[in-house]
């Protein structure tokens, strides 16, 4: 692993540091209730940090966790004091991100690509909400619907122009993958710059996302543990797990421990118990787990 500076809210730290367990795609707080007009959702807002604090200490503690990338970034309740103090008290290191998340949850009217580039670059130079933490990842962006609109496809374009000027990572959610990663690839960013979060169905879909360079993120609760093993092993036994990311993916209250959900364990507890039922090696695991989430953080440092 390079040793390169990762841009964690609690400082810079090594990424040869990192000794175990990332997981590269999660919330720690949201808050998305407001722009759909919902006063009280549990499907729609995470606020809990004691108890997010102490399920990663319990990772920490029991299944090696040592990084956490939080995909909470404009309009979507990201709040940098919760991720500093969730990082202290759980002593797993934790990335904030910027960008600009899809329709409805952007308030960026007709700006243009320019300006919402600037915005980003404001933060990224200069430290989000008007604290000291800096985010060292750009995501989640992408689109609320079946295909992007041009104010989404604007922010993914902005995204993109971001990265390149800052070389932080980007990291996309939306139902069309493929065509979020067209625009951004069609910036001229590398695709070992981007993590595709990929919810879709077909395997073939996928095999395009990593044959382009880039890394397809799968989310244990998104997707459910059936179709997450089958996407990830399609992608295993044809050769690309140098570009799968696994994570649990957990971004509302209900799916916490406390409130009766799997938890932020549920990538160790259910899918990692999967692949290797059906005898993806230790090597692999700790190549998708480890060294894989750490390639895309610092692809653009090296």
């Amino acid at each position: 692993m390079p040793d390169v500076l990762l841009r964690t809210v609690t400082g810079p730290v090594r990424a040869a540091s990192i000794e175990g367990a990332v997981l590269p795609h999660e919330h720690l707080r949201t808050d998305m209730r407001w722009a759909v007009g919902i006063e009280s959702d549990p499907h729609r807002w995470l606020d809990e940090e004691a108890a997010v604090t102490a399920e990663l200490r319990e990772l920490r503690q029991s299944g090696g966790l040592s990084l956490a990338v939080d995909l909470t970034c404009l309009g979507m309740g990201r709040d940098a004091g919760t991720l500093a103090r969730v990082a202290a008290g759980s002593r797993v290191a934790v990335i904030a991100s910027t960008g600009l998340f899809a329709d409805p949850f952007t308030t960026v009217g007709d700006a243009d690509t320019d300006a919402l580039t600037g915005l980003l670059m404001e933060e990224i130079s200069s430290g989000v909400d008007g604290t000291g933490v800096f985010p060292g990842v750009i995501g989640e962006v992408g689109c609320w619907g079946a295909e992007p609109t041009p104010r989404e496809e604007r922010c993914l374009v902005a995204a993109a122009r971001a990265s390149l000027r800052s070389r932080l990572p980007v990291a996309t959610h939306g139902r069309n993958a493929l065509s979020l990663l067209e625009i951004l690839l069609g910036e001229n960013l590398p695709g070992s710059r981007v993590a595709v979060g990929y919810a879709g169905a077909e395997p073939a879909a996928a095999r395009k996302i990593a044959e382009a360079g880039a890394y397809v993120s799968l989310g244990v609760l998104g997707l459910g543990p059936d179709q997450a093993a089958r996407i990830a092993l399609g992608l295993i036994e044809d050769g690309l797990a140098d570009r799968l990311l696994l994570s649990t993916g957990l971004s509302r209250v209900a799916q916490t421990r406390k409130y009766g959900g799997p938890g932020y364990a549920h990538l160790f507890h259910d899918l990692l118990p999967r692949l290797r039922d059906a005898d993806v090696g230790e090597d692999t695991i700790r190549l998708v787990t480890h060294d894989n989430p750490l390639r895309w953080l610092t692809s653009g440092l090296t």
